[in-house]
């Protein structure tokens, strides 16, 4: 499932047009965000949006932060911040990929 995919069923999942989703969705200049801009991001016309509306969503929609950032291809800003050696990089995305796997092989039992 993409971005937007997910975004567009947890929307109708809530009862919400894009207008009122849009409607209580602010940009960074306290302007609503238009439903033109929320159709595009729901049908992968426009990349994911940064963390300030990320968090919206999450909030707007009850959905998790961490999942959306998951699915957005980001990380949070106070992980990008840090000064990560690459080893330590490589080393948690190995730990997270033997989670994920470890989960899909009970799942398949």
């Amino acid at each position: 499932m993409t971005f937007g995919q997910y975004i567009a069923e947890s929307r109708k999942k809530a009862g919400l047009s894009q207008k009122d989703l849009a409607e209580r969705l602010r940009k960074e200049d306290s302007q609503s965000i238009s439903a033109q801009y929320l159709n595009d991001i729901e049908h992968d016309r426009r990349n994911p949006p940064g963390e300030f509306l990320l968090l919206q969503i999450s909030s707007v929609l009850n959905l998790s932060l961490d999942y959306l950032r998951f699915l957005s291809g980001t990380l949070p800003d106070d992980i990008k911040t840090q000064n990560h050696q690459p080893e330590e990089i490589e080393n948690a995305f190995k730990a997270f990929r033997k989670v994920l796997k470890g989960n899909n092989d009970e799942m398949g039992s």
